[in-house]
């Protein structure tokens, strides 16, 4: 859904590139599609897990509790340490969907197409094909409640998890959202072990990091690396627009490892792992655990999340931006290039709160609630952060002039999500 204007449309066009490097372009929370894929899934034997004592929560229970560790030896390190503390929680997933077959190239070329009765087979009328991929995740309760990424689970038919002990279980996908990449599943078992919930409040770059998961269905995988960098966009990561500032770490992620937990060296997941760069290596990202948790617990409650949401697409303002707009007279937009950071908005959804608040293409948000925004990640964030129901404030700069807009934000509607 687009509404921008036809000859805006065009002419953005021109900057398209500079949109996408310079802070990228999406709907307030406006859609989502998820880049991380599964491994294909394979048949690999779970290794019996080493001896461990555990204290586990009971059925009833929802919040983690940790399993407690007997040191083997002066040679055990703290990466063995968390991993014999967190490996029996972490599960793998199998799932299969259904997919439509797409359609040979020679199909859809009349060349070719003219050879064949095009009653035999149409592109429209091919069979659904079954997808197959392996994923992970971790244990939050001993009843049986998992987390794991949207895009391991989104669609599936069928949902396997296996434990380290090799058990295996029908999964339930209990809800997903798409927004933040988050879903969680629920199994019928009971006295499970569970990993414990850390904190990203005193993380820091060059901190450890200890990566599980089942990377190309290589069950129990376990990497280790440092924090790379902190508050990552879904633009620097190369993904589409995630409500998420993503954990940058260069332990080794693959496709597999997508839902599985990222470690301090306390064992504690501090992330939920997600996604890589396909053209650099030791580029890894991870959801923060407190992102991850909530969106969570909101699934098991309710079965979705209700995100604040705007209406607005936006992009980050920037000198060369400004001037490469304001040279296009076809667009009707005079902007000051005052070196003022803001985020200029270039679409605003029709019966948005956006729209009913009377903002429009061509404002500058300067700040939200007093506090200045200069990229769209900003934005989102203050906007999630806002209960439905409640009232921003946005500081923008209109034809020359700061004004104040009180904007109510809504729930974002379904087919946006």
């Amino acid at each position: 859904m687009d509404s921008l204007p036809k000859q805006f449309s065009q002419q953005l066009a021109l900057v398209a590139v500079a949109l996408a490097v310079g802070g990228g372009a999406g709907w307030a929370g406006h859609y989502y599609v998820s880049q991380a894929s599964s491994a294909p899934a394979e048949d690999a034997a779970a290794e019996p897990p080493p001896a461990v004592k555990t204290s586990l929560t009971t059925a009833a229970q929802a919040a983690p509790n940790p399993l407690t560790i007997d040191p083997m030896g002066e040679n055990q390190n703290f990466i063995a340490l968390a991993v014999e503390q967190v490996g029996p929680a972490v599960v793998r997933i199998d799932a299969e969907r259904t997919v439509p077959e797409i359609s040979p190239d020679a199909f859809n070329n009349p060349f070719f197409r003219r050879f064949f009765d095009e009653q035999e087979m149409p592109p429209s009328e091919l069979p659904d094909r079954l997808e197959q991929g392996t994923g992970s995740g971790f244990i939050l309760s001993a009843n049986g409640q998992i987390l794991t990424n949207a895009h391991v689970v989104e669609g599936a038919k069928t949902v396997q998890v296996t434990l380290r002990d090799g058990r295996d279980f029908e999964g339930k996908v209990v809800g997903v959202d798409s927004v933040t990449d988050v879903a969680v599943v629920k199994i019928e078992a009971a006295n499970l072990p569970t990993v414990q919930i850390g904190s990203t409040q005193d993380l820091a770059p060059g901190q450890w990091a200890i990566a599980i998961g089942n990377p190309l269905g290589l069950d129990n995988t376990v990497t280790a690396g440092i924090i790379s960098a902190l508050g990552r966009s879904s633009n620097q990561v190369g993904i589409p627009d995630k409500r998420v500032q993503f954990i940058q770490t260069d332990a080794a992620i693959n496709p597999g490892n997508s839902g599985g937990p990222l470690l301090n060296d306390r064992g504690e997941v501090i992330g939920m792992n997600t996604a890589i760069r396909a053209n650099a290596q030791g580029l890894g990202f991870a959801i923060p655990i407190e992102t991850a948790k909530r969106i969570a617990d909101q699934l098991f409650a309710n079965g979705e999340v209700l995100h604040p949401f705007l209406g607005i697409q936006m992009v980050e303002l920037s000198a060369e931006m400004v001037d490469r707009l304001n040279e296009e007279e076809q667009l009707n937009l005079k902007i000051d290039n005052d070196d003022e950071p803001g985020v200029l908005i270039v679409g605003v959804l029709p019966d948005s709160p956006a729209q009913a608040a009377g903002l429009k293409i061509g404002d500058v948000i300067r700040a939200i609630e007093g506090d200045p925004v200069d990229s769209p990640p900003d934005v989102q964030a203050r906007v999630e952060a806002t209960k439905l129901g409640g009232t921003l404030k946005l500081d923008i700069h209109r034809d020359g002039r700061d004004q104040t807009i009180d904007v109510k934000p809504a729930a974002m509607p379904a087919d946006l999500r």
